[in-house]
């Protein structure tokens, strides 16, 4: 499971009260000048576009919500919240794509629960979706297809940029409540969205151990790849050690069913550990 996080810093959320199309918001029935528009600035900021609910389906009154979600490049989280009641609304998002956020926000916690795209994110998500919100209420979201059905269900810490599956509704509760904590643990970490996948089997590999850590208690200083073979540094806060290098192994896992609707098996790349040590 550790390195298939897919990459990105930028997320943006938008709320849709109603049933959730195959495709996410690709196949949302807006006005067609205003899908364009979030669309077109959300490939220009290299963004995710999620809709997202609260769990339940809970009909509210009022504007729904749309948000935009970024962790710049010295790791700081910043958030941009707004509403809409019409599509001409979203223009909102095309402007504070290309603006700074706002910091202090508490995270996001984003449970797929896209059960139009694949069923396993329905039946393992919800119930998680259901025990995080819960505990959290006013943090947590369901949303649309997030990568990785196998790892149903998935839960994303943004704009941390942590992806956690394999989750049920009490490792789920666990997991987050360490995360919050401060200590991010191996056990159900895919990886780190701004990292490229042996960087985030590195991670994985150090935090398995040396034990959990802060988000940036590890930082990428190098990567060096010989073939199949990756040599990753770490440099780590104290009380880690200052250096270590994590060796890993590339290759491509047998031929599966990835999703429960994939019309074809196909591989993924695994990054399997060979050695670890501090330098």
């Amino acid at each position: 499971m550790a390195g298939t996080a897919p990459r990105g810093v930028v997320w943006v959320l938008i709320e849709h009260r109603g049933a959730w199309p195959v495709n996410g918001f690709d196949g949302l029935d807006l006005e067609p000048e205003a899908k364009a528009l979030v669309f077109s600035a959300a490939q220009a900021a290299r963004a995710r576009v999620l809709l997202v609910r609260r769990h339940g389906r809970r009909d509210r009154e009022g504007p729904r919500r749309w948000a935009v979600l970024r962790q710049d490049s010295s790791g700081a989280c910043q958030q941009r919240w707004g509403t809409w009641h019409r599509d001409e609304d979203l223009a909102g998002i095309a402007t504070v794509l290309d603006a700074p956020g706002e910091a202090g926000h508490p995270p996001v916690l984003l449970v797929c629960a896209h059960g139009q795209h694949d069923p396993c994110c329905a039946v393992r998500g919800r119930p998680v979706g259901r025990a995080l919100s819960e505990r959290w209420p006013d943090l947590v979201w369901e949303c649309s297809h997030v990568g990785g059905d196998r790892f149903a269900a998935n839960v994303v810490v943004a704009p941390d940029g942590v992806y956690y599956g394999g989750l049920d509704a009490e490792s789920a509760v666990t997991t987050i409540e360490e995360h919050l904590a401060g200590r991010v643990h191996a056990e159900h970490l895919r990886g780190y969205t701004d990292l490229f996948p042996p960087q985030q089997a590195a991670v994985a590999a150090a935090l398995e151990r040396f034990g959990p850590a802060g988000r940036h208690d590890w930082t990428v200083t190098e990567s060096v790849r010989d073939g199949d073979r990756w040599r990753v540094r770490l440099t780590g806060r104290p009380p880690r050690p200052g250096d270590v290098d994590v060796e890993l192994r590339s290759h491509a896992a047998p031929p599966h069913q990835l999703t429960c609707h994939g019309p074809a098996t196909s591989s993924a790349q695994v990054y399997e550990l060979t050695a670890i040590r501090a330098v």
